[in-house]
This record gives C-alpha cells, sequence and structure tokens, in this order.
C-alpha cells in the first residue's frame, strides 16, 4: 500500500479511535482482552480501508466494520480475540490513554447494556453517540422504522434493569 494510503489510513483512525474504544468497552470485560479487540478491529479495518470507497463518512464506515468484528468474534464464543501479527505495517498509531476508571452510574449502565443482544448492544451504542436512526439504520443494515421500533423496546428494557 502507498504511504499516502497509509497516512490516510492513520490520521483517520487516531481522529475516530474513540470510536474503537467504546465498542471494545461494550463487548470486553477487562483491559487485556479490551486492547487485544482493539488490535484485532485496527487489522480489519487497515484491511478493509483500500475498499473504503467515501460512500459515506469514514466514521460510518468504521463503526459498521468495528461492531461485526466484535459481533462476529463474539459469537463464535470466543471470549479471546485471537490475535495476529501483522507484518509490513511499520506505521504506529498515538493511543490516547484509556481511563477505567468511571462514575459509578456509568458502570451500572454499561452492565445493563452488556446484559443486551449483539445487536441491541449495537444500537444503543450508536443511539448514545448521537446518531439519527438513518445513520443507525444504514450501520447496521435494517430499517429506519424497525431502529425506532427496536431502541424504544430496549429503553423500556433497560429501565426494568436500572430500576427494579
Amino acid at each position: 500500500m502507498t504511504q499516502e494510503l497509509e497516512h490516510s489510513f492513520v490520521t483517520q483512525l487516531e481522529a475516530n479511535q474513540n470510536i474503537v474504544h467504546k465498542i471494545c468497552r461494550l463487548y470486553t470485560q477487562d483491559s487485556e482482552s479490551h486492547n487485544d479487540l482493539f488490535q484485532e478491529i485496527t487489522i480489519q479495518l487497515w484491511r478493509a480501508y483500500p475498499k473504503f470507497r467515501g460512500d459515506s463518512k469514514f466514521s460510518t464506515w468504521m463503526y459498521r466494520v468495528a461492531l461485526n468484528t466484535a459481533i462476529t468474534l463474539y459469537r463464535k464464543g470466543k471470549r479471546k480475540v485471537q490475535t495476529q501479527d501483522f507484518e509490513g505495517v511499520s506505521f504506529k498509531i498515538t493511543a490516547e490513554e484509556y481511563d477505567d476508571t468511571v462514575e459509578q452510574q456509568l458502570k451500572l449502565m454499561y452492565n445493563a447494556v452488556k446484559t443486551l443482544n449483539d445487536i441491541d448492544k449495537a444500537l444503543v451504542f450508536l443511539y448514545l453517540e448521537d446518531k439519527n436512526y438513518r445513520e443507525i439504520a444504514e450501520t447496521l443494515g435494517i430499517t429506519e422504522v424497525n431502529a425506532r421500533v427496536k431502541m424504544n423496546r430496549i429503553k423500556e428494557k433497560l429501565r426494568k434493569i436500572l430500576n427494579p
């Protein structure tokens, strides 16, 4: 791959890496698994990047690849992400500090969201990222109406979990 493509990828990834961290947080239980999943998502993004046509925003495309990677790995029953060496890639990504300490309410909310199925988790994540229903539907490959209905059901389910 050209240096221009590599530079473009690294710039986009650095600017949007919080998306990947948030997805990792939803689908992992500890920092080691978080780091492994982050690495695997980064590898999948890098492999898919030459095919990114720019039909959607980079962040929308990134959500889709990252969520699909996380869902695929955990649907296969893997609790540990199998990592692999990625030879020939020399770029370094400046990682932001990942702060594992959060307020108690945020932990409760994340724990409640973790009880949801994989697709519902992804929908909540995108909703919390202030994505509109059209963007959520596009990212998840469902209709806008279906996204709205699912989100209303999920909100009710989360209310019951958080306020028994």
